[in-house]
């Protein structure tokens, strides 16, 4: 049996596509394959079929304890010796086919520098598979592969070289998805691209090179010393995007949503999503407008976006791109937001109608987290888009960090197949090549409705920006560069030799574009500014806030009969479904709230304040950390059948004719959800969009989205969100990473009135901000401070009638119980949130009348004229701000200046609150429930102590 373990030996990590073919054929009718092929196959021991089936992905069946041989191989003569060796070369042959298709993009040709020698890799070597110079011309049968059912080990390797190591190299053999790996393979294998295009597309790829290149020299000649982080190097990106989104126009997509870094983002504003080169122009300096005409603070040209419609071939296209910090890469879950929430506008289950495009530096796209989470949504229910089309401008540095520094692996794109997505690494110096990747890339997307990646090889001209000396540190690699022709001039003259584009032809592109750039750099100098756009389309009946809007009352009342049929809806489990018998207390004990009208807890007032917008036509999305059943077991929004496991939303069940809840569990992911979330909520004002944390110091994880697009996107970039976080928070003895929101950050953020801020002590008050967030006619940010032990509180409620009547939301709510006369109180203690039951539950137990208590519901935007209409009457008392969090932490130092501030507008003399609570602390809270006890105690008596 040496020739069976040799053939073992030789199926050991083959993927041999026919053999596995006729395999499985054999397997289920051993009669249809060749007598020789069903020897051959009844002698492999299990070990062997195992390795050969589950590398070709075919079914894999243990060979039968008795297995009969048929009868037609019965009688068939054994095979000879020349049979063997035909059997094992097609073997080999497979073998070395499928090293190529795993291997190949090893020594694909990808570097335009010729630094970066391809790695020689063995399972390439014909003489690992027993070739030798003697065996290159022999036929060898492969049954069809690679386009020929008979060839030699030389027209082999010119076909496999041609295909996966030229100037395209691929990876594609990790997707478990064999429908997948064969539509790539069918495309990939012949190099079809080496014939892809005629002189008609030649000249359009040399244009748009042209248009990208004379873009960059015309800048760097007219605006010397600029930063504008140029593209040269890379210019093959622009013809890149011009096929991705002419390709998804083709293949039916409607929208498309770009988020880039700042490289080359002024190239593509002008010559991808067509910003008039005038305007930009103006930008740089040109123009002689006054800030007043400038609406916001602005911010620098290479972070700024806009939008356009356009006409391809009879297609009508939106494209749009985001604006976005230098933080790289935080913008990819943004993007990827908005495209869910415009598919969800126009009903697009398929997710084919509107498609991202997202761009990336090499090191940014390896080294920064936030890329990775955006791939773990991709493929989630609540968060997938039908894939995104990837596309990294590799300059083979970061700032001044070689590749060796920047990642571990072989390639900055290894992240992307976590989640199988096929990756095409390209020689940006070749434009058909790049050109070809980025239509094939895009048309799997369209097929599949997955992520794709496609690596752009190439090289920055200059420094990280254009005032820099790059041979400081990488002098090697720029001896090369000053050395090399650009990509245009060299696919120009390639054209040139082949008689495709005359070299006169291509000058007179040249001419004319550059013609283009010098009548808009000369109209610049009169550019007026335009209106700002932000305030149409979806966004049009909204308006900017002023302050009288901030703290002016809203209609945020519900009628009766509507709470009470989103009450009856939440209360009411479905016929025939076997819910847990706890929750099933729970909504009894709702019904019986809605019955009475009283005792409304925070989790009901939620779901009324949801249902009733929901009638009202808005729909709701509230993603999080198992925000679906709540991190405290209070929400149940969504109910779990107990036998099959079958869900069932009740606020999707008021009525046949309200809008939808999504609510979705997500991956345990802060900053890329955060990102999500807020770009849903930037793209449809009509929604209500809510991120919970399931603690609140999680969104420290999520710091860049809040810093750099909530709180600042307005001013920056004239772009309004009304995204809602819900942020756990209150000190409950749970130690430090379960007690703080960190109040204080959000604070210091606050001006110009970007956001709300709220901590809020009635159901009722939750009921008011979430629906004033789509009743008022501007959307802000709204940020609260969610309870903790407050959600079943006893004091903790609310009566129905808060919700029907009166004035809608308190931004401070003054003393509520009877005590002393106002002119006997000797202080008054400011406070909010859960700190306000500590206080009032312990002046109740010891009998304390001259001590009243007022809450600040709304931090910010600051409600000065109401919290002075609520201390007016304790016109001689103290006032004390009392917080359970440390001094250095919560509201205090927000708090002290503008209640001093309050005080001196009442007409008294100027003094300053006197503060209570915790000592400054570098951890916000203790982990022991002694320590945490006593310290409460403590501030809780010294507040209420005159």
């Amino acid at each position: 049996m040496a020739g069976v373990d040799i053939i073992a030996t030789a199926m050991n990590g083959a993927n041999a596509q026919f053999i596995a073919q006729l395999y499985a054929k054999w397997i289920s009718a051993p009669h249809s394959v060749d007598p020789d092929f069903a020897v051959l196959f009844a002698s492999l021991d299990d070990e062997a079929r195992s390795v050969l089936t589950d590398a070709s992905g075919a079914s894999w069946a243990p060979r039968p304890a008795v297995f009969e041989v048929p009868e037609a191989t019965k009688s068939a003569p054994p095979p000879t010796a020349d049979t063997r060796a035909a059997t094992l070369d097609s073997i080999r042959a497979l073998m070395l086919i499928r090293a190529y298709r795993v291997r190949g993009h090893l020594e694909a040709q990808l570097d335009p520098l010729h630094l970066r020698q391809p790695r020689q890799h063995p399972e390439l070597d014909p003489a690992t598979y027993g070739f030798t110079s003697e065996d290159m011309d022999r036929p060898i049968f492969i049954n069809g592969v690679l386009g020929h059912d008979n060839a030699t080990v030389r027209e082999i390797l010119a076909i496999l070289r041609a295909s996966y190591c030229g100037e395209i190299g691929v990876e594609f053999m990790h997707i478990q998805d064999p429908a997948q790996k064969s539509w790539i393979q069918q495309r990939i294998e012949g190099a079809p691209w080496l014939a892809a295009f005629g002189p008609e597309e030649k000249t359009k790829i040399l244009r748009q090179l042209t248009e990208a290149d004379s873009f960059e020299t015309f800048c760097q000649r007219r605006y010397v010393g600029t930063k504008r982080f140029g593209l040269e190097g890379g210019e093959s990106t622009i013809p890149a995007l011009h096929t991705i989104i002419e390709t998804a126009a083709k293949g039916g997509v409607k929208e498309i949503a770009i988020g880039m870094p700042h490289r080359g983002r002024l190239n593509t504003l002008v010559n991808i999503v067509q910003k008039p080169l005038v305007a930009l122009f103006s930008e740089f300096g040109g123009a002689s407008a006054k800030p007043e005409d400038v609406e916001g603070s602005g911010d620098v040209k290479y972070h700024l976006g806009t939008s356009t419609d356009i006409n391809i071939n009879g297609n009508q296209l939106h494209l749009s791109l985001q604006p976005n910090p230098s933080h790289l890469e935080a913008v990819d879950p943004v993007v990827v937001g908005k495209i869910r929430a415009r598919m969800d506008m126009m009903g697009d289950a398929t997710r084919r109608n509107a498609m991202a495009i997202l761009m990336h530096g090499d090191a940014a796209f390896a080294g920064q987290g936030v890329v990775y989470e955006t791939l773990a949504m991709s493929q989630l229910i609540g968060y997938r888009t039908g894939g995104s089309v990837h596309l990294v401008v590799n300059n083979q540095i970061g700032f001044t960090t070689v590749p060796a520094h920047a990642f571990s692996g072989l390639y900055c794109t290894d992240v992307a197949k976590a989640v199988q997505s096929p990756i095409l690494h390209v020689n940006g110096d070749n434009p058909e090549a790049v050109v070809f990747a980025a239509r094939l890339a895009t048309e799997f997307r369209m097929e599949f409705a997955v992520d794709v990646v496609i690596d752009l090889v190439c090289y920055r001209r200059h420094g990280h920006n254009e005032n820099e000396e790059p041979a400081f540190t990488q002098p090697i690699m720029y001896k090369a560069i000053k050395a090399l022709k650009t990509t245009r001039a060299l696919y120009a003259d390639a054209l040139a030799a082949e008689g495709s584009v005359s070299a006169e032809q291509a000058q007179a592109i040249a001419d004319n574009y550059n013609q283009t750039l010098e009548d808009a750099y000369k109209g610049a100098q009169a550019y007026k500014v335009n209106k700002a756009d932000w305030l149409e389309g979806h966004w049009s009946g909204l308006g900017q806030a002023t302050e009288e809007d901030e703290q002016e009352e809203q209609a945020t009342a519900a009628p009766l009969e509507q709470l009470r049929e989103v009450g009856k809806a939440i209360s009411t489990p479905p016929e025939n479904f076997d819910i847990n018998s706890k929750i099933l207390r729970q909504l009894e004990a709702k019904r019986q709230m809605i019955e009475t009208g009283e005792g409304i807890d925070w989790a009901t007032g939620e779901a009324l304040a949801f249902g009733t917008l929901m009638l009202d036509g808005h729909r709701v999305r509230l993603s999080g950390e198992d925000c679906q059943r709540g991190t405290f077991s209070q929400r149940h929004a969504v109910l779990i059948d107990q036998t099959n496991q079958n869900e069932y939303t009740p606020l999707n069940n008021i009525s046949t004719d309200q809008a939808r809840i999504e609510i979705f569990n997500s991956l345990l992911s802060e900053v890329g959800v955060l990102g999500f979330e807020y770009g849903y909520a930037l793209a449809d004002p009509s929604v209500l969009v809510l991120w919970e944390a399931q603690f609140g110091d999680f969104a420290n994880g999520a710091q860049v989205i809040i810093d750099q697009f909530l709180a600042s996107g307005e001013t920056k970039w004239l772009r309004m969100c009304g995204l809602t976080l819900l942020l756990p928070h209150g000190h409950e003895g749970q130690g430090p990473e379960h007690s703080s929101a960190r109040l204080e950050r959000y604070l210091q953020l606050c001006a110009e009135r970007n956001m709300t801020v709220c901590n809020l002590t009635t159901p009722a008050n939750y009921f008011h901000a979430l629906r004033r967030q789509l009743k008022r006619n501007f959307r802000k940010p709204l940020v609260l401070m969610t309870p903790k032990s407050l959600l079943r509180h006893k004091l903790a409620i609310s009566p129905l009638s808060d919700m029907t009547t009166g004035s809608g939301f308190k931004y401070v709510i003054p003393e509520i119980d009877q005590i002393a006369a106002p002119a006997q109180v000797k202080r008054v203690v400011i406070c909010s949130g859960k700190v306000y039951y500590d206080l009032l539950a312990e002046r109740r137990e010891r009998g304390i009348k001259n001590v009243a208590i007022v809450r600040l519901e709304q931090f910010y935007p600051f409600p000065a004229r109401k919290l002075q209409a609520a201390l007016a009457p304790y016109t001689k008392a103290e006032v004390v701000w009392c917080q359970e969090e440390p001094e250095n932490n919560g509201g205090w130092t927000f708090v002290d200046r503008k209640i001093e501030a309050v005080l001196l507008a009442a007409g008294g003399a100027a003094k300053r609150p006197r503060y209570v609570g915790r000592t400054a602390a570098a951890s916000p809270a203790t982990g022991l429930a002694r320590v945490h006890a006593a310290e409460q105690a403590a501030l809780v008596n010294e507040a209420l102590s005159v």
